[in-house]
């Protein structure tokens, strides 16, 4: 393929509910999306996506289109590509800013997908016909409105919980939802709001057999997590500490976790996330794949990726109408007793719906 037109748009959907995490409350999703067109006429779409400030890392929506404008799209624009794996050499001289590479990568995926007649599961080796959802539910204002919101995602038939939780917003809200959900799959999400002075309390969280805790400690460490993960018995996630395959790989080696979280905006692409993968399945990692409030196009990507084998704890996808009034694609993802059927159909299994991205977009710039 040879790319001759890229479009960035910067999109702005208002969310069903406040989402809040130990570093903050929103109640939009601001995010990149990317149209790139080949000599073809083939259309492919990506999404960035980083926030609009630098909460979860040091990308933002900003930042993101800079490095698009200036470095990314004049490497891609009338160059010629093969495969999207060839994307990571071509942007080898442009350190991190994974969620900006991701963005394009995704979208040069849909491209070779639709002109190679395949699927995305079935591109990246996908086996699943199904995958099994869980939901990743925010703080509330009270434990009785969180038993509240978990009561409703149990009943829509999410196969796991994920809570966020912080300092002074854990102990007493995982040991109530334990003792009204007694056997329901759950796990702690605490977005790195903790240290190794904390230890007493991961030890207490022992006793509600929780399936993991998620990025306890800093977003850019491997070695205390190693040394937490010798002293409790819950397993250790990782998510904003891992960027690459090298640090999947160093983690795994120092025993910093038992479980990693996928995401592939983080990892800088598809095609990273899937090494990463495939690196954990050898060594007997469980992976499973996270969300960012995603629009349709960046979870349908993550609904391919889950298809492959290593995928065996239930992800971050859940149903487009949990998150948005209007999602951007055609049908909308929807979740039936706690799955989502892997579109067999070649592409993405999902059409980008141009009324709702028109409706949406704040601000876009085309580049030939």
């Amino acid at each position: 393929m040879k790319i001759k037109e890229i479009t960035i748009r910067h999109l702005k959907m208002e969310l069903k509910t406040p989402f809040s995490t130990s570093f903050g409350t929103f109640l939009d999703k601001e995010f990149l999306l990317l149209e790139v067109t080949d000599e073809q006429g083939t259309i492919g779409f990506g999404e960035s996506v980083a926030f609009d400030a630098p909460w979860y890392n040091e990308e933002t929506l900003k930042t993101n289109w800079h490095i698009l404008e200036d470095f990314l799209i004049p490497l891609i624009l009338n160059n010629k590509i093969e495969h999207p794996d060839e994307l990571e050499q071509l942007f080898k001289g442009i350190r991190k800013n994974y969620m900006a590479k991701s963005a394009i990568e995704g979208a040069i995926w849909d491209i070779y997908i639709q002109q190679t007649n395949q699927s995305l599961a079935q591109a990246l080796g996908g086996k699943k016909e199904k995958i099994e959802v869980g939901i990743s539910l925010g703080i509330q204002e009270t434990i009785e409105k969180q038993i509240e919101v978990v009561d409703k995602a149990v009943k829509d038939g999410y196969k796991r919980i994920k809570l966020k939780i912080k300092p002074g917003w854990d102990i007493e809200v995982m040991r109530a939802l334990r003792e009204r959900f007694p056997d329901m799959p759950m796990m702690a999400d605490a977005n790195s709001a903790y240290t190794l002075e904390d230890v007493d309390v991961f030890k207490q969280l022992d006793e509600f057999n929780l399936m993991m805790i998620e990025q306890p400690l800093a977003s850019d460490d491997i070695i205390d997590h190693a040394v937490l993960q010798k002293q409790i018995k819950t397993p250790i996630c990782l998510d904003e500490s891992i960027h690459s395959f090298e640090d999947a790989r160093k983690a795994v080696e120092l025993g910093s976790c038992g479980v990693i979280n996928i995401k592939i905006g983080r990892v800088g692409g598809i095609s990273e996330a899937k090494k990463i993968h495939d690196y954990c399945e050898e060594k007997g990692i469980p992976v499973w794949c996270g969300g960012m409030l995603e629009s349709g196009i960046g979870r349908a990507h993550n609904i391919a990726l889950t298809s492959l084998s290593n995928f065996v704890m239930p992800g971050d996808t859940a149903g487009s109408s949990h998150y948005f009034e209007q999602d951007i694609i055609t049908p909308e993802v929807v979740v039936e007793d706690g799955y989502i059927t892997v579109p067999q159909e070649v592409g993405i299994g999902f059409k980008p719906n141009l009324e709702a991205i028109t409706k949406y977009t704040v601000a876009s710039k085309t580049y030939k």
